[in-house]
């Protein structure tokens, strides 16, 4: 059986309740995206032009710390969101991502949707709602791994 992009769209947590023409709507600016073991998926700092809905596999957020190395931020698994950069200027990843195991995910084209966005404020409105979720729950989880980090040390 064949899934097609709007398919795998539809079927992904973070899309649901979206209508179906919205959902046909962002599937012209997706596909699917396959990522190996330990390969990198961006880099902090990096230009953020695109955004993924993890399907199957998981993904380690990190970011480095000055004179502590790389600190974990947060694992993501199937039927979570990966990347909220492409949303605010200056487009710039907050994170590094890496995959821990073979990912299956769907890709979406930042350039892409930010016009859809702009040119249907109801599917702006929607995304921008969801993805700050996104973003509350990432700063959440840093803020908690810090204070995890920090009490280890006594302070």
């Amino acid at each position: 059986m064949i899934t097609t992009t709007y398919d795998l769209l539809a079927g992904h947590p973070f899309m649901e309740g979206m209508t179906p023409d919205q959902l046909t709507r962002l599937a012209i600016w997706a596909h699917r995206s396959v990522f190996r073991l330990g390969g990198p998926i961006f880099e902090e700092g990096g230009r953020a032009d695109r955004f993924w809905l993890i399907r199957d596999g998981r993904v380690r957020l990190h970011t480095r710390l000055r004179d502590r190395g790389e600190a974990i931020v947060e694992m993501l698994g199937p039927g979570t969101v990966l990347g909220w950069s492409w949303m605010f200027p200056p487009y710039r990843w907050h994170f590094g991502a890496t995959a821990m195991e073979p990912t299956l995910a769907i890709v979406l084209d930042a350039d892409g949707v930010r016009r859809l966005c702009d040119q249907d404020p109801v599917i702006g409105y929607e995304l921008h709602r969801r993805f700050m979720g996104v973003v509350v729950d990432r700063l959440q989880a840093t803020r908690q791994r810090l204070l995890d980090m920090y009490a280890g040390d006594g302070q």
